[in-house]
């Protein structure tokens, strides 16, 4: 089959270098346009353009994909298939009628809960389980095309966004290859989401990170987990002595059920490698903090600069 594959995000890597080694011809990669910043540093090309770098596949980058000068471009390419994973644009109904199956999308989540930007993020927040990857063919509507194939894997406990998304993004990249050989015998056989179960992920905002201590721990627990690498968990420490001081949150730790009768937000206990804080059930400990500014610390070098104290507390500025 000939493919286009649409992705510009980590997310998509592992199913582009797995089809660019394959017995299918990968006539282009779509991605997203470069954005030079501010600064004089080279930008990064990302690592879907270094392997179609690699590869000596064509790159075509437009602002705006659904254009009728993109369509035009995407048409002469003459594909069976467009891969779409972590690309950034939704695709017109016009736009995916420029191949003869039109496309794919490969989704972190198994639909249709956690339809959005970022699934992993939210279904760790939630306090899932078990997550998975999603393949559905695709239709304008965002993530609500009906679902080819699926991978499903638990989550860890200790398991972050990051770590999750990778082990994700390499079972997508198998699952796709499966998909890829129903389409070869003509063997799709695509099922109807069903709307009334969808929920929705929304793309991260910085405010996202500000921990309310006023929550369980373990629902803090699954916050700090969901937010990395960005935007990261974020609290303020109010010292005695100063205005409060921002600091984002490393991992935790957590003590189950109401282990103390101080307030949310309040520091109980300081040792030399946690400092613990109640949550509205059960106890968080902070073992590595970084304030505004500076570097990630472990607690021990946080607390030879920060001199935190039981019965200080933690939260919105």
């Amino acid at each position: 089959m000939r493919l286009i594959m649409m992705g510009t995000g980590p997310f998509a890597a592992p199913t582009f270098r797995e089809l660019c080694g394959t017995d299918h011809a990968m006539v282009a990669l779509v991605t997203k346009p470069l954005r030079p910043g501010r600064s004089r540093r080279p930008v990064p090309i990302g690592p879907m353009r270094e392997i179609a770098r690699e590869r000596g596949t064509p790159i075509f980058d437009p602002d705006d994909v659904n254009s009728a000068e993109s369509r035009d471009r995407l048409t002469d390419f003459e594909a069976d298939l467009l891969i779409v994973c972590d690309y950034g644009q939704i695709l017109s109904a016009d736009t995916l009628a420029t191949t003869r199956l039109g496309g794919i999308n490969i989704h972190g989540s198994l639909l249709p809960t956690y339809r959005g930007a970022a699934p992993v993020n939210w279904a760790i927040w939630h306090g899932e389980t078990e997550t998975g990857v999603s393949v559905i063919h695709m239709t304008p509507k965002l993530d609500a095309g009906p679902v080819i194939a699926i991978g499903r894997t638990a989550i860890e406990p200790e398991e972050t966004a990051e770590q999750l998304e990778g082990r994700l993004s390499e079972i997508g990249a198998s699952v796709v290859l499966e998909v890829l050989d129903a389409f070869k015998s003509d063997d799709v056989e695509a099922l109807p989401q069903d709307a009334s179960l969808a929920s929705k992920a929304p793309r991260l905002k910085k405010t996202d990170g500000l921990i309310n201590w006023d929550r369980p721990a373990a629902t803090i627990k699954n916050q700090v987990r969901a937010l990395q690498p960005w935007p990261k968990a974020y609290t303020f420490w109010h010292r005695p002595d100063g205005p409060p001081l921002r600091v984002i949150v490393g991992p935790v730790t957590v003590t189950d059920g109401p282990q103390t009768e101080a307030p949310p937000g309040t520091v109980v206990d300081v040792s030399g490698d946690a400092v613990a804080v109640a949550g509205a059930e059960g106890v968080i400990s902070l073992t590595s903090l970084q304030p505004s500014g500076k570097r990630m610390l472990t607690v021990a070098e946080f607390l030879r600069g920060y001199h935190v104290q039981v019965g200080e507390t933690f939260g919105a500025e």
